[in-house]
């Protein structure tokens, strides 16, 4: 079994409440994130407002503490993964679940994390879209071509699936992208609703951030194998581990050699712990022979445990 954790833009307000009412251990990870902050992100989870759970540095703390909740009630009903991975933000819970760095340390890590990827670039500079139904190998040619012509920074961000990878850069670079993959066949460009250019060059300060913020946390070797977003290969050290977390806020999430590495490694069962069913659905896509459940609340466990029965 392999466990997946999703990244930003999963978020919604009223998650992880449910969780919180019904299991004591779901509660107790969300009063141990209000105290590692210092502030309380589980009151920003059940009740918003919205416009400051969209706020980088407060969603990925956030989804992070929805998906440890998800994933210690999973433990307690006696689910455990043999591997896991985790798409951008959600590469940290997996690390979280694996025993690679404590909850708290985390925590407060995506926080610092958050709010660097949301300094790195002045608003308006950046963008992000996703391209529809297009080999990924024509949307790398489409970035090639628009950098070349724009003078300015243009790449994979998220190879999300065969048919959906996600392109970040500057605005300018990311429209003539765009322009270009439809000139090859794809059937639509999506500009999303990000707040900064995530996974691509321009991320580097955050980059930077992360690491002096890594440098000061104590890790260990994960106690199963994590799926690097950078590499698309599993990481069984502590180094390792650090290194991934690192080069991913500037590296491209390759989402498909993820979930290939964990079906290479005998992964069957894929459960996804945290906020929606974004990874159930791309698993779809990727690998629609295996099977994909998801928890989110009491009704997505209860679905999923009858599912492992």
């Amino acid at each position: 079994m392999a466990f997946l954790f999703p990244g930003q833009g999963s978020q919604t307000v009223g998650m992880g409440r449910e969780l919180a009412d019904r299991f004591p251990v779901a509660a107790a990870t969300f009063a141990e994130a209000d105290e590692a902050l210092s502030l309380p992100i589980s009151r920003l989870c059940f009740n918003g407002p919205e416009e400051d759970l969209r706020l980088t540095e407060n969603t990925q703390p956030a989804i992070l503490t929805v998906s440890v909740a998800a994933w210690r009630v999973l433990i307690e009903h006696g689910i455990q993964p043999a591997l896991a991975a985790g798409h951008s933000l959600g590469e940290w819970s997996a690390h979280v679940a694996a025993g690679t760095l404590s909850f708290a340390d985390a925590v407060r890590a995506v926080k610092a994390r958050g709010r660097a990827m949301q300094q790195a670039v002045p608003a308006g500079i950046g963008a992000m879209a996703a391209i529809l139904m297009l080999d990924p190998a024509l949307v790398a040619e489409a970035c090639a071509e628009a950098a070349a012509e724009t003078g300015e920074p243009v790449a994979a961000a998220n190879l999300n699936s065969p048919s959906q990878t996600v392109i970040s850069g500057t605005k300018t670079a990311v429209e003539k992208a765009s322009e270009i993959a439809k000139a090859k066949g794809a059937r639509r460009a999506v500009m999303l609703p990000v707040s900064a250019p995530f996974h691509c060059v321009l991320m580097q300060p955050a980059q930077e951030e992360v690491a002096r913020v890594l440098a000061g946390i104590a890790l260990s070797n994960p106690a199963f194998p994590v799926a690097s977003n950078v590499t698309g290969k599993l990481v069984t050290t502590a180094e390792e581990a650090r290194h991934a977390l690192i080069q991913q806020v500037t590296g491209a999430v390759r989402w498909v050699d993820c979930v290939n590495a964990l079906v290479a490694a005998g992964a069957s069962t894929f459960v996804e712990a945290g906020p929606g069913k974004v990874l159930t659905g791309l698993m779809k896509q990727i690998a629609p022979d295996q099977k994909a459940l998801n928890v989110e609340d009491a009704a997505s466990l209860e679905k999923t445990l009858a599912e492992l029965q």
